[in-house]
């Protein structure tokens, strides 16, 4: 991914466009063109990466939820549940699996709303369920588990116990939510100084769940360390 400026973003009711990559609905799928390159660590070479992701959503919720009293921070959930094709060719690779599909908006960033928070999610023998923790800028909590049946609709959920999780790599402290108050880490995808992701193998509502969780420290990122070390992992575009 690349930090382009304001003038290479563009946007319509049906697609949005990042510089040369594009995300745009397509009859029942959203569509993402994909028209990069990477950047790897200690690495000055940036490999092209191209492609296509098809996300099919199974169905589609239309409730949003503010994650403060405020409403400075909206998350919406638009597809609890999905399918997804990816289609590669650059590096060359397709498969196709299960897929989610959901988008956060604000009015002030991040940083300024939230210290932390621990979001997972999990496909059920029906639907969906996600649960959505942490600390907002002024200290507050907030924590909540919603259920989606299979025609996308949410509706709250008793909030499972807490399941502590080891901390990642970059010590970045994570946690979850299970029936049982433990959950296995199956695989990391994502590790860095203010942001990690995994799969989890856990219990949910009495069903046995493989779940993705997301761990974020909102102080980590907006520190000064972290700020100057973003570029070398994220290259930004000039004005």
């Amino acid at each position: 991914m690349t930090e382009r400026p304001r003038g290479s973003v563009a946007r319509d009711v049906t697609n949005l466009e990042i510089g040369p990559s594009h995300i745009e609905w397509k009859g029942d799928a959203l569509e993402i063109t994909i028209e990069e390159r990477d950047k790897r660590l200690f690495n000055p070479f940036r490999r092209p990466v191209r492609g296509k992701v098809r996300v099919i959503p199974e169905a589609l919720n239309p409730a949003s939820f503010a994650l403060d009293p405020a409403e400075n921070h909206i998350w919406h959930c638009m597809a609890p549940r999905a399918r997804i094709e990816v289609a590669m060719e650059e590096p060359d690779t397709s498969w196709r699996g299960k897929g989610y599909f959901d988008h956060n908006r604000g009015s002030e960033p991040l940083e300024t709303g939230f210290r932390t928070w621990h979001w997972s999610r999990a496909h059920m023998r029906e639907g969906a369920v996600v649960c959505y923790e942490g600390e907002r800028g002024d200290g507050s909590v907030f924590a909540s588990a919603i259920r989606f049946g299979a025609d996308g609709i949410p509706e709250e959920a008793n909030l499972p116990d807490v399941a502590h999780l080891p901390a990642s790599k970059w010590r970045i402290a994570r946690r979850t939510r299970s029936d049982i108050g433990v959950a296995q880490v199956v695989r990391s995808w994502e590790d860095t100084p203010f942001y990690s992701r995994a799969e989890l193998a856990t219990q949910l509502y009495g069903e046995d769940v493989v779940s993705v969780q997301e761990s974020l420290d909102m102080r980590r990122f907006a520190s000064p360390l972290v700020q100057f070390m973003l570029p070398y992992r994220m290259p930004r575009e000039r004005r």
